[in-house]
């Protein structure tokens, strides 16, 4: 058997009944979270671009779009996935040379299930075979190294999601996990140098082919079934010989996964935590700042700190200051928070921050970077010009999986983010409609979406 028909029958069998309580309750939470920022992004000037190019070229109207009007599932997958990315708030999953996001894939898994007519049970088992499926791959298949995005392992996930939500037997789930995992070898540039629109859309663009590959495999297209072991196989072209078994796989990966406290690329929420606690204790004025220094592990280092993947002061888009330590420091310095209106273009260019990013010094330490993945450290020193000196260490963030957000939480985070497009009926619709996801079908659900002003 090869490793992508084991994967299928660990796909198919799966059941509801295999996910804890716990598990149960982190999906709930993750979709919740998502769907709060798929909302909170509807006015996003790319977001806007792609419904311009759906409703331009149409689509047969069989599943939803967030917040109104129907289209072919696969567009509705790059669509809604697309929302749920743009404002880079969403979870995150940590591996030792990878980083995921696994709601990433609930665009896609949610426009199959609701294609299909799912419950709400099977939506959560869906969604939950494709967190395992992305965090175990990025646990012991890594391509950040080798220079591929970690949309890469994603087109396993997406398919695997997307075949169970349609119900595929596992000769077809194995056929559209070979071919989305063949197809969709995504390069590591998206996220380095100056960045562009297609950071927030290259894993959209991910769950639009995969969601098209399982249907392809539905209509009996064959995809090749050596995909990981074979020659110029994944293991062969990318990442070398890995062990995984999958059929000794549970449905729990969620449970290792974090929310994001601040809206903000993933390495940074640590630091921005200490940030604003030193702010609130000690009563910080910007003006009075000569330098902030932080020492920090050295994934966050290369990523968001001016390392391997480039320079992170000169700020001028949300895509560049979203993954820039410096400015999310120093707009979190002057502003008391890091939120979507940090990233308004005005907020970007504005000579305040600006000027107090290149106050910011960051740099990586051996002994934090050992303490990453089980931790988040970093150490923060900020120099007043009166001759202070402010300090404090943190080890992870409220939010993190060893502090993991309460519902309560996440519904404040919701209603934060969903406001300002939707009534407190309709939100209050859509919290009551996931907090009982069991007991709906996933049209209920997706009818709320459809209907943010009701």
């Amino acid at each position: 058997m090869t490793q992508v028909e084991q994967l299928a029958e660990f796909v198919v069998r799966a059941r509801y009944e295999d996910l804890s309580e716990e598990a149960r309750q982190q999906l709930k939470i993750r979709i919740l979270d998502a769907l709060g920022c798929a909302i909170g992004a509807l006015d996003g000037p790319p977001i806007k671009a792609l419904r311009t190019q759906i409703d331009d070229f149409g689509g047969r109207p069989l599943v939803t779009l967030i917040g109104g009007g129907r289209t072919a599932p696969d567009r509705a997958a790059f669509y809604n996935s697309a929302l749920v990315r743009y404002l880079d708030y969403n979870d995150s999953y940590i591996a030792k040379n990878e980083t995921c996001h696994p709601s990433d894939n609930l665009g896609a898994v949610l426009a199959a299930s609701e294609y299909a007519h799912r419950d709400g049970k099977e939506l959560l088992t869906a969604l939950a075979l494709a967190y395992q499926v992305q965090c175990r791959l990025s646990d012991v298949a890594p391509v950040r190294a080798h220079g591929f995005d970690h949309t890469t392992q994603g087109a396993y996930a997406v398919a695997a999601g997307v075949g169970r939500a349609l119900g595929l037997d596992e000769k077809e789930v194995a056929n559209a996990i070979a071919i989305s995992g063949t197809a969709y070898n995504a390069l590591r540039v998206t996220r380095t140098g100056s960045l562009s629109n297609w950071k927030g859309l290259a894993y959209p663009n991910t769950a639009l082919g995969a969601t098209h590959a399982a249907f392809l495999a539905m209509y009996g297209i064959t995809g090749p079934m050596e995909v990981f072991e074979g020659n110029k196989g994944l293991m062969d072209a990318i990442t070398g010989h890995f062990e995984l078994d999958w059929l000794q796989e549970n449905l729990e990966a969620v449970r290792r996964t974090s929310v994001k406290r601040y809206n903000a690329e993933f390495h940074s929420q640590s630091a921005l935590e200490g940030i604003l606690e030193l702010c609130t204790t000690h009563q910080i004025q910007p003006e009075d700042i000569e330098r902030v220094g932080i020492d920090i592990f050295d994934v966050a280092y290369h990523i968001i700190g001016g390392g391997e993947e480039g320079d992170k002061q000169a700020v001028r888009t949300k895509e560049e200051a979203d993954h820039s330590l410096p400015y999310m420091v120093a707009v979190a310095l002057l502003d008391g928070e890091v939120s979507p209106a940090q990233y308004a273009p005005e907020r970007i260019t504005r000579e305040d921050v600006q000027s107090l990013l290149r106050k910011v010094v960051i740099q990586p330490d051996d002994t934090l970077s050992e303490r990453f993945p089980v931790e988040m450290p970093c150490r923060i020193t900020i120099t007043l010009k009166d001759g202070r000196t402010l300090r404090t260490e943190k080890r992870d963030f409220e939010g993190f999986h060893a502090r993991p957000m309460s519902w309560e939480q996440a519904v404040a985070k919701f209603e934060r983010l969903a406001a300002p497009y939707a009534s407190a009926t309709c939100r209050q619709g859509i919290i009551d409609a996931i907090a009982h996801l069991e007991t709906k079908q996933v049209e209920d659900l997706t009818k709320l979406l459809s209907e943010l002003g009701g």
